[in-house]
């Protein structure tokens, strides 16, 4: 079959592999229809060369019709549709039971204190083969993929794999008040879609902070008081607060990560991190790595007093300073982690019909072959062509 490979640095290409098999009684053969470029692979393409290999498949976000199904599998048959979580769980063990699979005891790679597997996503989670490629092998076909209807197009469930739960769970953690207020920080795919979901659920007040003029054009196009980052820069903070009787906004969503526009040194310093030898670039990554820290810092100064701050943006530094003075004195709630997937499909699914009130249909601005994802993966870096979300089809 045909895969994107990561072989470096920048560097993903499409090379021929060979096709998954079930490997277990309770494994399923899926293959893909739609997969996602996730602004979180943009992390593997710069940063986390370290813990990845030339060949590892990428991508986490993948549907497609089932294939072939293992012995053991009673709930799916080959034909049937399905969306597959990007993390990787067996939805039985402690952990799963408390809806948090992204924590699944069965799969969590304990070799370096991680959480559950993910698809596609380094050393650090599993390295399991990931979905951008025309098969994938789903480990517990009865309880991780989730049964879609046929018919409706993909993008109508595609989300489900990441870009839904993620922004869902986001909302969830911000603990917005009924009729409360929301900052979303960055309006790439997961801050659009939580500034979305903020909205459906019944916020008042949604801002959406972004310097890409295309992202706060789309966001504003549904709703979102949107704030460029190139015109407040430093005022932003009390930008917010002059919109919300001098409080700051209830809740703050951190939908950058590592991603953030920060130092010129730090950014450097990540930059020769990646190029380092592994033997070199891992040790510095694990006990002295720094990310760029300027969306939270600023989601800190933003939320009001006893508000609430959710980090859905992926971060990878070891170090980083917090301001837990302020924190501490603000009375700042902190929530984060990576996305429960299999919680919040119950809730969400329902809004998957024909009325789309979150706006999937649509949502990914370009829909290129999977041949193309070298050159996706250069323009989603670049954020040419107004990429925000783009989907790969096999």
């Amino acid at each position: 079959m045909r895969a994107v490979t990561w072989q470096g640095t920048r560097d993903v290409r499409v090379r021929s592999v060979p096709d998954p098999e079930v490997e277990e009684p309770t494994d399923v053969v899926v293959r893909v229809t739609s997969t996602g470029i996730c602004g979180s692979d943009l992390h593997l393409y710069n940063v986390m060369g370290p813990y990845i290999d030339p060949g590892d498949i990428l991508g986490h976000e993948a549907m497609g019709v089932v294939q072939e199904v293992g012995p053991e599998v009673s709930t799916l048959r080959a034909g049937d549709r399905v969306v597959v979580p990007f993390n990787i769980s067996c939805g039985r063990c402690f952990m799963c039971d408390q809806g948090l699979q992204s924590q699944c005891e069965t799969t969590q790679v304990r070799a370096y204190g991680k959480g559950a597997a993910l698809f596609g996503y380094t050393k650090l989670y599993g390295q399991v083969p990931g979905g951008q490629a025309e098969y994938l092998r789903v480990p517990f076909g009865d309880t991780l993929p989730v049964k879609v209807p046929k018919g409706p197009p993909d993008e109508r469930f595609v989300y489900l794999s990441d870009v839904l739960p993620t922004a869902w769970q986001a909302v969830e953690y911000a603990d917005i008040p009924p009729g409360g207020s929301v900052t979303v920080l960055g309006l790439g795919p997961i801050g659009q879609m939580a500034a979305r979901i903020a909205l459906h659920r019944g916020a008042r007040l949604v801002v959406g902070v972004d310097l890409v003029e295309a992202r706060l054009s789309r966001a504003a196009e549904h709703g979102v008081h949107t704030l460029d980052l190139k015109e407040h820069g430093k005022d932003l903070a009390n930008t917010v607060r002059s919109l919300t009787d001098g409080r700051g906004t209830d809740s703050v969503i951190d939908a950058v990560g590592m991603e953030a526009h920060g130092t010129r040194l730090t950014a450097a310093a990540q930059r020769v991190t990646a190029m380092l030898p592994d033997a070199v670039a891992r040790p510095l990554m694990e006990h002295a790595g720094i990310d760029r820290l300027d969306a939270l810092h600023a989601a800190i100064d933003i939320v009001r007093r006893g508000g609430t701050v959710s980090v859905s943006g992926v971060y990878g530094g070891a170090v980083d300073p917090m301001p837990l003075l302020t924190m501490f004195d603000k009375q700042v709630q902190l929530r984060m982690g990576q996305a429960n997937v299999r919680s919040w499909v119950d809730d969400i699914l329902p809004l998957l019909d024909d009325s789309d009130p979150l706006g999937v249909e649509g949502f990914a601005t370009h829909t290129m072959p999977l041949a193309e994802a070298p050159r996706a993966y250069e323009m989603f870096q670049a954020r040419s062509d107004n990429m925000i979300k783009t989907l790969l089809t096999p």
